[in-house]
């Protein structure tokens, strides 16, 4: 399995999954949900692995300093 490619797949689908969402702490929890739904079969350690890579992503890309309801 490729986690690159997940980690793209959540940062692709965020605003719609995350929408409404202002911290990190509200996205990891999301994150966990949304892997636990799509890719069930991820070891702890890459499920991990993959959020911290999606949330780093979210950050660099200014997702937590917008306002909540804001679909730019």
């Amino acid at each position: 399995m490729e986690l690159k490619a997940i980690v793209s797949e959540i940062c692709d689908e965020a605003d719609d999954f995350l929408a409404g969402v202002q911290r990190p702490d509200e996205a990891k929890a999301g994150i966990a949900e949304w892997l636990t739904i799509h890719y069930s079969m991820l070891l702890p350690a890459d499920r991990k692995a993959v959020t911290e890579q999606a949330l780093r992503i979210l950050r660099n890309e200014g997702f937590f300093d917008r306002p909540a309801g804001d679909d730019e």
